[in-house]
């Protein structure tokens, strides 16, 4: 059977049609991005909702805020000029009202938001579930072994070794207080807060208040943190499998240590074999049903989540603090009336420092350890949240520092005042509700140990 002449033609001289190709690949992928563009801003169910038409076109200005770490900042901005509802990628809206809190993440009789694989599983499937990505059946029995270490009689159990390493953090502190140099209090906080969950982890700390200085697990970390925040930038553009295969080449060098670290950690815990008081002690006694791979991920998100967020609120107390030296006063007075010595002062006390307990209220406004929005996904047939009709597969979420920075919700947001917390009629229009740093709902982390 004979080719066509045209067909023949190619064949027989196909460099010649090679530009020809190109152009029209070009042109065909340039008239898919355009519709894709059209779509997005004139036709798509979101298209009622405000927002700048770059967020409303493509995924562009989410992924370089993302990667450039200051996209809170700028949807707090978005915010601001757009109202409490904004839609800051084609597929996805930001909500800054306490109500929907409840219509996002809390209890509902007919549906349920599930979480958005996009945040909660970059790498997809690929890599086992942690307490934080888990759907309902699996996060029940995670959340049911960890409540374990936060029960009243473990957190009572640990109190020994809190006052241990508060005690060594404020010898060291001691040590220094008079060499006139300046205290890099970010790095005394991290060393501290490593240490603990190192021990209340793994049964060792690392060293870092004993040795003042950082372990490299914290570097690795930090640098974690950022691996994660590129794999959700990229996944805009490429798929989880894609994702878990650069991870698999080594290019997140810095989740590849966490996860070596924590490892190492973990088989130590393990061969060590008794019974403690510590968060991982539940996980360890479910390995009939736990996979090592499933204690490894959660082991690294325990760290994670025990350490760096804790440094984090602490360091935002004392900037806000030693801003303010007239509220400062008060917390000292408070403290030295309240107690008559140091063994006095323990888990169930403080409880009773109400001014205290306002500063650290107003630090979770101002300095949140999670500033970003926890998305969830509308289920089938939409659902109304906030009083705005929301369509079906949309990612929505409450983002908590354009929230609490909102003139909407706060007076004079930008400043610190725990009297905002006290009843004070200035303050009296603020929505304290909106402000929930662990989240609401079935996931709500305050609540792991009741």
């Amino acid at each position: 059977m004979e080719l066509p002449a045209s067909f023949a033609a190619v064949l027989a001289s196909p460099a010649s049609y090679l530009p020809r190709l190109g152009i029209a690949l070009l042109l065909w992928a340039s008239i898919v991005t355009v519709g894709h563009l059209v779509y997005n801003v004139f036709f798509h169910p979101l298209r009622k909702f405000p927002g700048p038409l770059v967020c409303r076109a493509t995924n562009l200005w989410r992924a370089s805020k993302l990667l450039s770490g200051d996209l809170p900042q700028h949807v707090g901005r978005l915010h601001e000029q757009y109202g409490p509802v904004v839609r800051i990628a084609p597929y996805e809206l930001a909500f800054i009202e306490s109500r929907a809190w409840k219509d996002i993440y809390g209890h509902h009789s007919s549906y349920e938001m599930v979480k958005d694989d996009n945040f909660y599983r970059p790498m997809g499937r690929n890599v086992p579930d942690t307490i934080i990505s888990a759907d309902r059946q699996y996060h029940s029995l995670l959340r049911r072994q960890l409540s374990h270490g936060f029960s009243d009689r473990s957190m009572h159990a640990q109190e020994p070794i809190f006052r241990q390493y508060v005690g060594l953090l404020i010898q060291r502190l001691a040590e220094r207080s008079d060499t006139g140099t300046p205290i890099d209090i970010r790095a005394w906080m991290n060393f501290t807060t490593f240490d603990v969950i190192g021990n209340l982890a793994f049964g060792s700390d690392f060293g870092c208040l004993e040795n003042s200085s950082y372990h490299p697990w914290v570097e690795a970390i930090t640098a974690n943190l950022k691996d994660s925040a590129t794999m959700r930038a990229i996944l805009q553009f490429i798929s989880p499998s894609l994702v878990f295969k650069l991870n698999q080449l080594g290019i997140f060098k810095g989740r590849n240590a966490h996860m070596a670290y924590t490892k190492d950690k973990l088989r130590g815990r393990i061969e060590m074999g008794a019974e403690r008081p510590d968060f991982m002690e539940g996980l360890l006694k479910k390995r009939d049903v736990l996979s090592l791979a499933d204690l490894e991920m959660n082991a690294a998100l325990i760290v994670l989540a025990g350490s760096e967020t804790t440094a984090t609120l602490l360091c935002g107390a004392f900037y806000w603090l030693g801003l303010h030296p007239e509220i400062l006063e008060k917390v000292v007075q408070e403290v030295r009336t309240s107690f008559k010595s140091e063994d006095e002062i323990d888990l169930i006390s403080v409880g009773g420092l109400t001014y205290m307990l306002a500063c650290l209220n107003e630090t979770l406004r101002l300095y949140p350890p999670t500033p970003i929005g926890l998305p969830r996904v509308v289920p089938k047939g939409g659902v109304t949240i906030a009083g705005q009709w929301v369509p079906q597969d949309t990612s929505v979420a409450v983002w908590q520092l354009a929230a609490y920075y909102s003139s909407r919700n706060f007076t004079r947001p930008e400043e610190f005042h725990p009297e905002r917390f006290l009843g004070d009629p200035e303050f009296a229009k603020d929505d304290l509700d909106v402000l929930q740093p662990f989240s609401v709902g079935p996931r709500n982390s305050w609540h792991m140990r009741r």
